[in-house]
């Protein structure tokens, strides 16, 4: 059993590693959002916990009882001034997003609650995610004058082109029954209690099944992705330019009006 957490001035990424279970706990203030200092801690702890001779399935969570992540942080995102800076910004959840995927071994993600823009592609990035009722989703990012083009390709992957058009075009709240319909939910349970429970059989599941087996499964369920690296770089930064721009600038100023 090991343990070791890092903490940041608003934030920590913590790994738990235990009978071939690592569980990868973030937590933020904010609605858990993921500034960047954060996200690099995130991937490079996910991609570290897969990559363990000891761990056989890797179980993302984050701290609370509210919101499972807020996104990105809107603040970092408004004082980007250069191209350059905005790109590796809006990397920040492409490289959490990759690791997941590329872990050679399954990620069973805990949604404890809400989940908005960034947060979605960590879900949809998910082998297995598991949900309690009230965990809603939303992508936000057309209201302020950009769109979820890093975390697109996860998305559709997992719930097709039509309802992630839906999801993008229309930023109203999907509950958890739709989720569980279109694929972003393999399980939804009424409380935090059955989440827990839920999350820890299908760790123990999967940890105790065919290492070979469960690796080659994994292989499967990504197939097609291998230009996901690219294509994201790509993504960030079409994100970049457009909230960089006259625009952008206009519908973030508004937005944080309110």
């Amino acid at each position: 059993m090991t343990t070791t957490t890092q903490f940041f001035d608003d934030g920590s990424v913590d790994l738990h590693v235990d009978a071939g279970i690592a569980t990868v706990r973030f937590g933020h203030p904010q609605s858990n959002a993921l500034p960047g200092t954060l996200l690099r801690s995130l991937a490079s702890t996910v991609e570290h916990a897969g990559a363990r001779d000891d761990v056989r399935v890797v179980v993302l969570r984050s701290e609370g009882q509210g919101a499972f992540c807020a996104g990105a942080s809107f603040d970092e995102m408004a004082a980007l001034d250069d191209p350059a800076g905005g790109r590796e910004f809006f990397l920040g959840f492409a490289r959490v997003m990759l690791a997941m995927v590329r872990a050679p071994v399954p990620v069973v993600t805990a949604v404890q609650g809400k989940v908005v823009g960034g947060g979605v592609g960590l879900v949809a990035a998910s082998d297995y995610a598991i949900a309690i009722d009230r965990a809603s989703l939303r992508l936000s990012e057309l209201l302020i004058g950009i769109g979820p083009f890093v975390v697109g390709p996860v998305i559709a992957h997992k719930v097709g082109v039509g309802a992630f058009a839906a999801m993008t075009l229309d930023a109203a709240w999907r509950d958890a029954a739709w989720a569980e319909r279109h694929g972003l939910y393999a399980q939804v349970v009424p409380d935090a209690a059955a989440l827990d429970a839920s999350v820890a059989e299908r760790a123990g599941q999967l940890a105790s099944s065919s290492p070979d087996a469960v690796r080659a499964i994994k292989q499967v369920l990504w197939e097609g992705t291998a230009s996901w690296d690219d294509l994201l770089g790509q993504r960030a930064a079409t994100s970049a330019r457009l909230v960089l721009g006259e625009a952008g600038r206009a519908a973030i100023a508004k937005f944080r009006k309110g």
